[in-house]
């Protein structure tokens, strides 16, 4: 075989990796990564920003304890507002629950959600009106 064949082999060979990557890469599913509502989340990062830093300034960041089947919160203070549990490698798990807690303490079933990392993002929101934000990773066994 001569040199011209073999350039035309290898150029062939590269070509058909490029349109079998462009098959694949139309027929994959929805990139979890990605936002969706990205625009929304850019123009309401002022407000989160000082929800994040008001947990500093006030002292109000929740204990968080997992045990297996629950995860615990137990907030400073009476508290009102949602907890998104997050997955980066699938949007179909994310759930969000409401919540209002009386007597501080707020108990999340986990049994139902499947074992490893997840994306705890806890807005809430004080007896005045302060907002709070804290978003951090957590394990479940």
């Amino acid at each position: 075989m001569n040199w011209g064949t073999k350039i035309i082999i290898g150029m062939l060979t590269f070509m058909t990796f490029i349109v079998v990557l462009g098959v694949l890469m139309f027929r994959s599913h929805e990139d979890a990564l990605v936002e969706t509502n990205y625009y929304e989340k850019g123009l309401n990062y002022d407000e989160e920003y000082a929800a994040k830093t008001q947990v500093g300034k006030d002292q109000a960041s929740p204990e968080l304890t997992i045990s297996k089947g629950n995860i615990n919160i137990l907030f400073k203070t009476t508290a009102k507002g949602k907890i998104r549990l997050t997955r980066t490698d699938s949007k179909v798990l994310d759930t969000t629950i409401q919540f209002y807690t009386p007597t501080r303490k707020l108990t999340i079933k986990t049994i139902r959600l499947p074992k490893g990392r997840w994306h705890l993002i806890n807005s809430w929101e004080n007896a005045e009106g302060t907002k709070y934000l804290r978003d951090e990773e957590v394990d479940l066994p």
